[in-house]
């Protein structure tokens, strides 16, 4: 089992950056997992964002945030990242970390996360 926090959420203005990180903590090493970011907007469904393998050489977006938004993992630290660079207003959402089995292929379904952080806000302003 693991336990994930995510901080870094806030408010921006359109243009702006932010960085969200995600601590994870639990027995295991953090690179016994994929990692994935998901966010959850007023009204909409929860969504894929960007995901990681657990090594960190594999990684994917969604058509809406690639290009502008980076994730990374540091195993040592059990910690992952979002970097979000040209934020839109449409960005503006709670953001979640989530924590997968290490398969060979990052998956995108929210179902397919065993365990979830508690979200951090993100608003971008226009």
């Amino acid at each position: 089992q693991v336990q994930l926090r995510e901080s870094g959420g806030g408010s921006v203005q359109a243009g702006g950056s932010l960085r969200l990180s995600c601590a994870a903590s639990s027995r295991r090493a953090l690179s016994d997992y994929n990692m994935g970011w998901f966010r959850q907007a007023p009204g909409k469904e929860r969504e894929f964002v960007a995901g990681i393998s657990w090594g960190g050489s594999s990684t994917f977006y969604a058509d809406s945030v690639r290009g502008r938004f980076t994730i990374s993992r540091d195993n040592g630290n059990k910690m992952v990242y979002l970097q979000m660079d040209t934020l839109k207003p449409e960005d503006t959402a709670i953001y979640y970390c989530a924590a997968d089995q290490p398969y060979m292929v990052v998956r995108v379904a929210v179902s397919a996360y065993q365990y979830w952080g508690q979200g951090t806000q993100v608003t971008v302003s226009s």
